[in-house]
């Protein structure tokens, strides 16, 4: 019997990790990509939205169509990460200039449409940027948003605190609000963190095997995280640089890698101090109602193995 893929929509803001964490997506016959909604958050909108189109146009795959979503955070200043992604957010190899464009439909809009023309819990909503795009949804047409069948984000942290400010991991910090938001709507949400992620390196080994394949998507993947990784190994001092994003798809493809626990997670709005900071109740000292299955650990080598084996497979 052919199996059932799943059908997804990456929200995104690419993004050299959210590159090969759409990669992966795309060469996986277990996922059907409806789509791709650009975020503000490594870089403007517009350029994620720019980011999006070169990546698929580097696969080959003028089928999937890319949204432009909200141009700012719903309350707080924009902030961006072109410290560690460059300029375009995605720099490191040279990219085709694409065929593709984003369409003029708006992101949420497009999600909102989406999901009201499939059938109910049918579409996951994979987030590997800020969330403001749900948080919109959610806010414009909460009934429309609980059809969806579950919420799988890269984003907060507990034992690895922050990559951004002492207390926050970047994706929350650059709006708090929007993950606040989602995080008490309802929605089944997993929430793949920094102390997963912080695990998951890139290390010169695997960097050597990435090199080793033959597609100009590999090539490409190659000198992205060749170049990204730089400020993450001086930051860190670590084996490699962590790679956060296509750990949200690994989950979707093989969740026996990861382990987790269904806790209660809150998002801090107010202090200056710690905005951002995910407030995980990982021993249910406060009794607040289960909100996140919280991801903890991943089998980094069958992980790595498996995003190999996806850019293999691709032009």
């Amino acid at each position: 019997m052919p199996m059932d893929r799943q059908k997804i929509i990456i929200d995104t803001d690419p993004g050299q990790d959210d590159a090969i964490a759409i990669m992966l997506a795309l060469a996986s016959p277990q996922i059907e990509l409806l789509g791709l909604i650009a975020a503000t958050g490594n870089v403007p909108v517009t350029q994620t939205a720019e980011n999006a189109c070169k990546i698929l146009e580097l696969a080959q795959r003028p089928d999937i169509k890319v949204y432009k979503g909200c141009p700012r955070p719903m309350r707080r200043p924009p902030i961006n990460a072109q410290h560690v992604h460059g300029q375009t957010g995605m720099d490191g190899p040279t990219l085709p200039t694409p065929k593709h464009q984003p369409e003029a439909q708006h992101g949420v809009s497009f999600l909102l449409e989406t999901l009201a023309n499939h059938p109910e819990h049918s579409i996951t909503l994979v987030t590997i940027g800020p969330m403001t795009n749900l948080a919109t949804a959610l806010i414009q047409a909460p009934d429309v948003v609980k059809r969806l069948k579950q919420v799988v984000a890269m984003g907060g942290a507990w034992s690895e605190t922050g990559n951004i400010s002492p207390a926050a991991e970047f994706n929350a910090f650059a709006d708090p609000d929007a993950a606040a938001i989602v995080l008490n709507s309802g929605l089944p949400v997993t929430l793949v963190p920094l102390d997963v992620t912080h695990s998951f390196l890139i290390t010169t080994d695997r960097l050597q095997a990435l090199s080793a394949l033959s597609g100009t998507c590999a090539r490409a993947a190659y000198e992205m995280l060749t170049f990204s990784s730089r400020f993450d190994l001086e930051k860190y001092g670590w084996s490699g640089a962590p790679l956060h994003d296509p750990c949200t798809i690994g989950w979707l493809l093989a969740p026996q890698l990861f382990t987790g626990r269904n806790v209660n997670v809150e998002v801090e709005v107010a202090s200056p101090l710690t905005l951002g900071a995910t407030v995980v109740d990982w021993w249910n000292v406060t009794n607040r109602p289960i909100n996140a299955h919280f991801l903890r650990t991943v089998d980094a080598d069958q992980l790595w193995a498996l995003i190999l084996d996806g850019l293999s497979r691709l032009p």
